[in-house]
């Protein structure tokens, strides 16, 4: 890097901070700090959402009341849960997994302890998850990487979340390094007894907490919306009785796994070895995403539930 190069780098991160600082300290307004800076108010806006995304800014809430107290406790009566954990939901159309995945990167900052191995699904949620760590030093953490990757990088690929986790807890990652669907099962199986997957999933029933995502089958279905699969494979996939996904396993209402060509080809860990992770903590919001939540739950892959508002009233009528 050059003089000129780092000279710039530091401006930009000093006025990052001193937007962040107006804004989230001081309350000013973005046209104010436009004003103020002698900037465009939509570059305001961008920086503060680059805050964001890069975890210049973390949001925390100081409260051990949550703003949806009344259906948390609902949800843990219904279920039998350990714990649930329920935020606003976001307005109409708008996206939830920024706001779950905030509460999920506070969950996990504050419950998984040192030398802890962490485990992971992906998806957006997870994605807003690791922007929403406190940073650690020194802790001797690992990250385990629950499933394959994408050939395609995209803001929700597998690899890219795992590292960007990493990296906020400075620990050692650890990947499934193979593509999340195999091109058949013989490719499938030749792969997860190979070394370094072989031993990767060996560490699944070791985690002292993992992380999972719910993947929807509705028609607003991010894998369907990113081309992960194939509208015929959506609609096969429906037609099978499957209402989403948990870390590869597609289940259907009641939590059973579906019988579907996909599931002998995704590289995954077994049911039984996710289960016996002592803390399963499912992330996962909006409406279309009830009937996977409830699917989880009912499968016995969630201690600890995080979700919204909107979907937390749906699943506490049981």
């Amino acid at each position: 890097m050059t003089l000129p190069d780092a000279a710039e780098n530091a401006a930009d991160a000093a006025q990052m901070a001193r937007i962040c600082w107006y804004y989230f300290k001081e309350g000013q307004t973005q046209e104010a700090i436009a004003q103020r800076l002698k900037i465009t108010r939509k570059r305001v806006n961008q920086i503060l959402g680059d805050a964001r995304q890069n975890g210049f800014v973390q949001i925390t809430i100081a409260s051990s009341i949550g703003p949806c107290h009344e259906l948390e406790t609902a949800l843990v009566a219904t279920f039998g849960l350990r714990q649930a954990i329920v935020v606003p939901s976001p307005l109409a159309g708008g996206d939830a997994r920024p706001l779950v995945g905030a509460a999920a990167g506070q969950y996990v900052s504050e419950h998984l302890p040192p030398a802890g191995a962490l485990g992971i699904s992906w998806g957006g949620t997870i994605n807003a998850a690791a922007q929403n760590l406190a940073r650690r030093r020194g802790m001797n953490n690992r990250v385990v990487l629950l499933c394959g990757g994408l050939a395609e990088s995209t803001l929700v690929n597998p690899y890219d979340n795992a590292a960007m986790m990493a990296r906020a807890l400075d620990a050692t990652c650890y990947y499934i390094t193979a593509p999340m669907f195999a091109e058949s099962r013989t490719l499938r199986d030749a792969l997860v007894a190979s070394e370094p997957i072989r031993s990767v999933l060996a560490m699944v029933p070791t985690l002292d907490l993992a992380l999972l995502s719910a993947i929807d089958l509705s028609k607003q279905s991010k894998p369907l919306e990113y081309g992960v699969i194939s509208r015929a494979t959506w609609q096969s996939l429906r037609d099978a009785g499957a209402v989403g996904d948990i870390c590869g396993h597609y289940l259907d209402a009641e939590g059973h796994t579906v019988d579907h060509p996909l599931t002998s080809l995704v590289v995954s860990p077994k049911l039984d070895d996710l289960r016996r992770v002592p803390e399963l903590v499912l992330a996962a919001g909006s409406r279309q995403k009830v009937a996977i939540i409830r699917a989880a739950i009912r499968a016995g892959l969630c201690h600890v539930l995080i979700t919204d508002e909107d979907a937390a009233k749906d699943l506490a009528q049981g």
